[in-house]
């Protein structure tokens, strides 16, 4: 019996992680009842989506985290580890936790998690920019990087907290044996305030991307306005290994690579520091992962015994301000700012780009600044973070703390300097209608991005089988061009979730058909044209694979987690056979989940904000 083999067997009298009674197994899967012992019917399963997605899995981890291929991509990324992360937890949530373990491991001492952690197995020619370009551990000295690991010096889209969430639910006996959570808290506590602090560059709550590999949709349009700035690297001084695995035409050109290359080397030699480039965008994709995450990281607090209402009432004033920077009413859809823009008719913008120039810092936003950096934040550290969390965490909390107000004197006063309206970008990206995720997102808006994500810009449930990165209809769109027009799993699941929070269940359910059909049909690419579903870029894409696995284990998603409370609630916990077995086949360490064997942090009931706090995905899942 081969090893993703092992991910089929089932045990008689007990529950398949991802079903319930009544609920359908996985397309493909077949149980077998037999006296109670593990038993396995090769005949259905060989060829089902579900075997063939734990595979790519299987044939992309490394030992102690998921490459997203091994080719073109052969380290470890950031948002890439937190996709997998919520997909393997369907095979083994002690896999997925030593995912996410593994990458905040990397954490830097000023809170950011880099966006890439190098494996130093792997030869310095086979990507670019290398370890030996970003040099973490000698010039992020100040910002903390660690020594022993070496990193890239930039981040990515912060959905870590949302994944060591789900991850939790997909085992909570698992994950407090091995105190995940507790661990986890005070290193996502301190990304947060990284971003919320010493990225908030325009000054209007949001946080602030510096370079386009940051906001993970690299080189997307919206890019083009603010890189004009930027002179390029000469291309002597580097190499891009990329083109060693894709064809040019499907690359970003030399020119904006050349860009990409200038601000990551002015990022590195000035020491890290945030605020001193040329480059600073405020995204919403970016915005609303930090926000959704914001929600899941109360609801972890939660469950180590804090309030967490603060964090949640934080989430809900992030998601003010990104309405009140970012959202256009005419144009139907929120769009990136380019914080060192100039004003509307420097950008090139007319009509309702240009016509809704909110001030960053007047009525409610001014007051949410100081009471967010005042109040919230010190109610929270003092009665939910210090008084109920383990005396480490509180250590953690207070190091990092003290990192921030060095990073906030060394890197703010630059950013003051700077003109912080800048420009909205008029450009149509996925980006725009990922604020769908949000739970407090006003209905009204809500509504017009539903139509908008329909409309001639994007296609979804149309003319397009995915919805593109870019506008159908821009002077950009390439269907082919990395992230220039094609479609992404990653973007398509986020979109999926948020139709499903907020009531669209019939849109939901076919963009998830259509997911499916697009990750069979491709081999898991890692990304494809937006109308005919072929396949781009890589095969055998990790985040494609395990986001297929959580789209596959949808179904049983809200009675899992009504499993959960009923655990919770118990002196029994929960042990799932099947992880068991793959954790085993794996050669990953034993652990133990009994309740004998098991201190039990207080659970303390509360009502959900979001879908992402109960596992659920919307309104009919419980």
């Amino acid at each position: 019996m081969d090893r993703t083999t092992q991910l089929t067997i089932r045990r008689t009298g007990t529950t398949d992680p991802a079903r319930t009674s009544g609920s359908p197994a996985p397309p493909g899967s077949h149980e077998i009842t037999h006296s109670g012992a593990h038993v396995y019917d090769p005949d259905r399963p060989t060829g089902s989506l579900h075997l063939r997605a734990a595979r790519v899995l299987e044939g992309n981890w490394t030992g102690t985290s998921t490459v997203p291929s091994h080719g073109l991509y052969p380290h470890q990324w950031s948002w890439d580890s937190a996709f997998i992360a919520i997909g393997l937890r369907h095979l083994s949530p002690l896999r997925a936790q030593t995912e996410l373990e593994t990458l905040l491991g990397a954490q830097w001492g000023d809170g950011r998690i880099p966006h890439i952690v190098f494996n130093p197995s792997v030869p310095l020619d086979a990507y670019f920019p290398s370890p030996d370009f970003w040099r973490s551990s000698t010039a992020g000295r100040a910002a903390g990087a660690p020594r022993t690991v070496q990193t890239s010096g930039i981040v990515q889209p912060p959905v870590h907290a949302l994944a060591a969430w789900l991850v939790h639910q997909a085992d909570p006996g698992l994950s407090r044996s091995r105190s995940f959570l507790s661990r986890m808290y005070p290193r996502l506590a301190a990304w947060h305030r990284y971003l919320l602090h010493r990225r908030d560059l325009g000054g209007g709550g949001l946080a602030s991307v510096v370079h386009p590999w940051e906001q993970g949709m690299d080189n997307s349009p919206c890019w083009d306005a603010p890189l004009s700035r930027v002179t390029p690297a000469a291309q002597r001084s580097f190499r891009r290994a990329d083109l060693d695995h894709g064809s040019a035409e499907d690359r970003p050109t030399d020119l904006d690579y050349g860009r990409y290359v200038r601000l990551a080397t002015d990022y590195r030699d000035g020491g890290y520091a945030d605020g001193a480039g040329e480059f600073a965008v405020e995204d919403p994709a970016f915005n609303a992962l930090l926000i959704a995450s914001e929600h899941a990281l109360a609801a972890i607090a939660q469950e180590l015994g804090a309030a967490g209402t603060a964090r949640h009432a934080r989430a809900e004033r992030l998601t003010a301000a990104l309405v009140e920077r970012l959202w256009d009413p005419t144009e139907g859809m929120f769009f990136c700012r380019d914080v060192y823009g100039g004003d509307a008719r420097d950008a090139g913008e007319s009509g309702a780009l240009g016509s809704d120039r909110r001030s960053p810092e007047s009525g409610a936003l001014a007051s949410e600044r100081s009471s967010s950096e005042s109040g919230a934040h010190g109610s929270e550290r003092s009665s939910s973070e210090s008084g109920a969390l383990a005396p480490e965490q509180r250590s953690a909390e207070s190091s990092a703390h003290a990192s921030e107000r060095r990073s906030r004197q060394s890197g703010a006063h630059t950013s003051e300097q700077r003109s912080r309206a800048g420009a909205l970008i008029p450009e149509r990206s996925v980006a725009g209608l990922l604020p769908l995720i949000l739970p407090a997102l006003p209905r009204d808006i809500a509504a017009t991005l539903v139509r908008t994500a329909g409309g001639p810009h994007f296609g979804l449930g149309g003319i397009a089988r995915l919805a593109p990165s870019y506008d159908l209809t821009g002077h950009a769109f390439d269907p082919h061009r990395y992230w220039r027009g094609p479609a992404w799993f990653n973007t398509n699941w986020l979109l999926e979730r948020g139709l499903r929070l907020h009531g669209e269940h019939g849109r939901a359910e076919e963009l998830r058909a259509a997911l499916l059909e697009t990750a069979d049909t491709s081999g898991f690419a890692e990304y494809v044209d937006p109308y005919t579903g072929e396949a781009c870029g890589a095969l055998g894409f990790s985040w494609t694979a395990a986001l297929t696995l959580d789209l596959l284990h949808e179904p049983a998603r809200a009675d899992q987690a009504d499993r959960a409370d009923r655990v919770d609630q118990s002196t029994h916990v929960v042990s799932h056979p099947g992880h068991r077995a793959f954790d085993k086949a794996q050669g990953t360490p034993p652990h133990t989940s009994h309740a004998s064997h098991t201190t039990h942090t207080p659970h303390t009931p509360h009502t959900p904000h979001s879908s992402f706090e109960t596992g659920a995905k919307g309104g009919d899942r419980g």
